[in-house]
């Protein structure tokens, strides 16, 4: 089964909790506090496995979850880290945040690593709290909670040249004859609904990849027919060829086809219009298709290179694999449409678009605090703890959540909720 998008959940695991605690030895006058930290968590990281062709295996399992870190110890030992969570994904794959839709990585490389949700830090122990003024505290974070998030894995294949036309004008039959691949052949439309890839071995010295891609019919940039699917793997190719059928023998006209097609691509990216391109015109041993090559030949021009071949035969298919490798050599350079470093010697660090604090509403008689920094500084809060309690009322208060609380009127009493936490306003 060939899968080429999937949606997942991914969560990085939270930190270990920090601990209270104080010395207690025989011999150690006025111990002090000495609560451990707690461990980071592990990390979602997803590898790139050459030997992986489809998602198929996210078919089975959708949700990774990291391990979290383990809890501080006493004697001011800290928690050990947990082991990052680490994901298998063909080369292809790009991973897409599916609230905001930015490309979170693109992996094409074997071996190419990228962190999708990463681990929360451990909480801190008390020893971390103790100052002159307040030499034994009793306060102790829990762990940050993980990164988590929902993904699109949409993967593209790697293949340098593709083959694209509309269904039924030949192209699986062109794979057949130029290489191992057996890809399925019927005279029927859109019987390639998946794409197929077969090396071509030119000579001892050079070879490629080559992807039979599905048919392509009016309105493909909008997801009409097999659109989307089809054109999402062709932009990874470096070389297209362009299968026409000359001999126009489902009623289409060969040129009309073409200026179709080229269309469809350049409307879901501009930059597949200046992807090199050859035309196989395809079907030659069928009649009619010598008077409609040189019709073709004369609206096309002399831009673009025309192989006139017939599949089936294999006549003229030689000469046209023998063009397509010599394209690749002078092609081999020009970046992917996704690649925004070059040659990964340059590393670019976007700064994130820092966030409000915090923003309060109401909710009939209840006054929300909502945030994501608010959310987490609740979490990370042993609200078992006294002293813990005060050190979060003060922390609010200096953000400014007290004096946004009051200008929203609430008094004195009223409840506040910050995530599933609830209490009272108290003036």
């Amino acid at each position: 089964m060939f899968v080429d998008s999937v949606k997942v959940y991914v969560k990085g695991g939270d930190g270990g909790n920090g601990i209270v605690a104080f010395r207690r030895e025989k011999y150690v006058p006025q111990g002090g506090p000495a609560g451990g930290d707690g461990g980071r968590g592990g990390d979602v990281v997803f590898v790139v496995d050459e030997g992986l062709r489809t998602l198929v295996d996210f078919r089975y399992q959708r949700h990774f979850k990291a391990a979290r870190g383990e809890n501080g110890r006493p004697k001011g030992q800290h928690g050990a880290g947990a082991e990052d969570l680490v994901v298998r994904v063909p080369p292809g794959t790009t991973v897409i945040d599916d609230d905001t839709g930015q490309v979170i990585a693109d992996l094409t490389v074997n071996g190419q690593r990228a962190v999708i949700a990463k681990g929360g830090r451990g909480g801190r122990g008390n020893i971390r709290f103790a100052t002159p003024v307040n030499p034994a505290p009793e306060i102790a974070e829990n762990g940050e909670p993980g990164q988590e998030r929902y993904v699109r894995l949409e993967l593209k294949v790697l293949a340098d040249v593709g083959l694209v036309g509309f269904p039924s004008v030949g192209k699986s039959t062109l794979l057949s004859v130029v290489s191992a691949a057996r890809p399925k052949i019927a005279a029927y439309h859109f019987t390639t609904i998946t794409p197929n890839l077969g090396v071509v071995d030119i000579d001892e010295e050079r070879s490629f990849v080559m992807a039979d891609l599905p048919g392509l019919i009016e309105g493909a940039h909008e997801g009409v027919g097999l659109g989307h699917q089809f054109l999402r793997h062709v932009e990874r190719t470096r070389v297209i060829v362009h299968v026409i059928d000359i001999a126009g023998s489902e009623g289409r006209d060969p040129y009309e086809d073409y200026i179709q097609i080229n269309e469809e691509l350049k409307l879901y990216n501009k930059k597949l219009e200046e992807r090199p391109q050859i035309i196989a015109a395809n079907k030659m041993d069928l009649p009619g298709a010598e008077e409609n090559l040189r019709e073709f030949r004369k609206k096309v021009g002399d831009d673009i290179p025309i192989y006139p071949i017939s599949a089936a035969t294999k006549q003229g298919v030689r000469e046209l694999m023998y063009k397509v490798a010599d394209m690749l050599e002078h092609t081999s350079r020009i970046p992917l449409i996704e690649d925004v470093a070059d040659e990964g010697t340059t590393v670019v660090y976007k700064a994130e678009q820092e966030q409000e604090p915090f923003t309060v509403r109401r909710e009939n008689e209840i006054f929300v605090v909502e945030g994501e920094k608010m959310e987490k500084l609740v979490k990370m809060t042993n609200l078992n703890s006294r002293d813990s309690i005060q050190r979060f009322a003060r922390m609010m208060r200096n953000m400014g959540v007290d004096d946004a609380l009051r200008e929203k009127g609430a008094q004195n009493g009223d409840i506040v909720r910050i995530g599933k936490f609830e209490f009272e306003f108290v003036e």
